[in-house]
């Protein structure tokens, strides 16, 4: 099982450049970022999270496909992650563009996480209906995939329509980068089957219970010709590494919190050590 670390991207705290570059020194697997385009200040919608107030980094973010873009340039093997991008606030085309252009100036190193979001009237504010979100999500993938993949692309659907386009340059992983599906509802295994590459759930307390829902995405992909979707744990902890593993997952990214630099080293530096212990006690396994 790999490990990752995800980082809020904020202004605030540790430049997000040098938090890439120790992650790397530091052999982790991936570097992954979070996005949101703003939060409006008049909300109801709830964070979804415990402690359930929405931490100082979310209103602070970066674009996450600048920061990759940057990391890209100051790091040669790292994967480099979104967790997650909000594709229901962003243009289909536009995007394919963005991210086939990251994956070639990183040599092919792009992970696509992506999500339907939570902040309702964050979406609204893009112009997207919330109670479409999902059939928007799915409609976006598929578009996008359509654009990296074909010289001539075109889609046609309930809200992605465009006749044939050209848009360069393609992606470096063939036939694209993986696309990991956020989410954890109760359809999120048909949409992860349907138009993602893997699975991007969060932590959660009953493991046994994730557990079975990665059995089930395992079988239902392999009976649907997909294969072995992989799963990746967002906001994983160190002290489930072996947890992780035990019920299917390929990777696990693990939250740094916003703070000064030195404080965030000290804290990757002891997961790094935790990491390798794992990896030690798992050698042969």
């Amino acid at each position: 099982m790999k490990v990752g670390i995800y980082c809020h991207n904020s202004d605030e705290g540790a430049d997000a450049l040098d938090v890439a570059r120790l992650a790397e020194q530091l052999g982790f697997e991936s570097f992954f970022c979070a996005e949101h385009t703003h939060i409006p200040v008049l909300r109801e919608s709830p964070y979804p999270m415990p402690p359930w107030e929405m931490p100082r980094g979310h209103f602070r973010m970066l674009d996450p496909f600048v920061t990759l873009s940057a990391a890209a340039a100051v790091t040669d093997r790292i994967k480099l992650g979104t967790a997650i991008c909000l594709i229901v606030c962003r243009d289909p085309i536009l995007l394919a563009k963005t991210t086939a252009s990251l994956d070639l100036l990183s040599r092919g190193r792009l992970l696509l996480g992506v999500g339907a979001g939570w902040n309702l009237e964050e979406m609204a504010n893009h112009g997207t209906n919330p109670k479409t979100r999902t059939r928007l999500m799915g409609e976006r993938i598929r578009a996008i995939k359509e654009i990296w993949t074909k010289d001539e692309a075109e889609f046609h659907g309930e809200f992605v329509d465009f006749d044939p386009i050209y848009s360069w340059p393609k992606p470096v992983q063939k036939p694209y980068p993986p696309v990991l599906i956020g989410g954890g509802g109760p359809t999120v295994i048909d949409r992860v089957i349907g138009f993602g590459d893997g699975w991007l759930p969060g932590h959660q307390k009953d493991l046994d219970a994730l557990g079975e829902k990665i059995a089930e995405l395992h079988v239902r992909s392999e009976e649907a010709g997909r294969g072995r979707l992989p799963v990746t744990i967002m906001m994983g902890h160190a002290r489930y590494f072996a947890d992780y593993a035990r019920i299917g997952a390929e990777r696990v990214i693990v939250e740094i919190p916003t703070g000064e630099f030195p404080e965030v080293r000290a804290m990757m530096t002891s997961l790094a050590e935790a990491m390798r212990r794992y990896e030690a006690d798992n050698e042969h396994a």
